[in-house]
């Protein structure tokens, strides 16, 4: 499946949204959206956006901070859709449960596209059985860790100190020590960012 390779602080500078796509880049004066608001303001008349308009923006903002491409994205919906519940918040707790995600979540990389690259690599295991599928989804009780022959690099190294000060999600758990992160519960809808509005999606799919 193709993928987007180009520079990924244009999505954040496009959506005018931090989506933390580089890690702790983000968090520094280097991140260019921060260049870009400690400019001279720009002229305060601006096009007025539709209500579409603003629908396709949060599709967008959610498609970019997970990484997926538009195939994938509403093949997650089309699932959320056949779920009992609210669409919304089954469609987020599907991408929440996502391999490279929780990876994340747990501190064991910067970055969701960094988490890709760690699973694909097949350097986590989950139930001590090697997963190699980003997009493969997680169960209540899975555990999740580094492969025994992973520990020995330089990455999982770097990764015991970025998980001691990750913030982990309440559905999830680690153990430091051991560097095994649990899932505790399946996300409910207290695990959707605030910043990202399923609902517009939701609206988006179903014109």
């Amino acid at each position: 499946m193709a993928r987007y390779t180009g520079p990924v602080c244009r999505k954040c500078r496009a959506l005018n949204e931090k989506l933390m796509l580089k890690g702790d880049k983000c968090y520094t004066p280097k991140c260019p959206l921060e260049r870009k608001t400690a400019q001279a303001p720009r002229s305060r008349f601006r096009r007025r956006i539709s209500e579409r308009g603003i629908q396709l923006h949060e599709k967008q903002k959610v498609r970019f901070s997970y990484g997926l491409m538009e195939k994938q994205f509403r093949g997650f919906f089309a699932r959320a859709r056949k779920m009992t519940g609210v669409t919304g918040d089954n469609f987020m707790t599907l991408l929440e449960r996502r391999l490279d995600n929780v990876v994340y979540r747990v501190g064991f990389a910067d970055s969701r596209a960094q988490a890709r690259q760690i699973v694909r690599h097949g350097h986590i295991v989950v139930n001590k059985r090697k997963v190699d599928i980003p997009s493969y989804l997680v169960e209540e009780g899975d555990d999740v860790q580094w492969r025994e022959a992973s520990a020995k690099t330089e990455c999982y190294k770097v990764a015991i100190e970025k998980a001691k000060k990750a913030n982990i999600p309440a559905w999830l758990s680690l153990d430091q020590e051991k560097m095994i992160a649990t899932v505790s519960v399946l996300p409910g809808r207290d695990a959707i960012v605030s910043n990202l509005n399923s609902q517009a999606i939701v609206e988006y799919y179903s014109r």
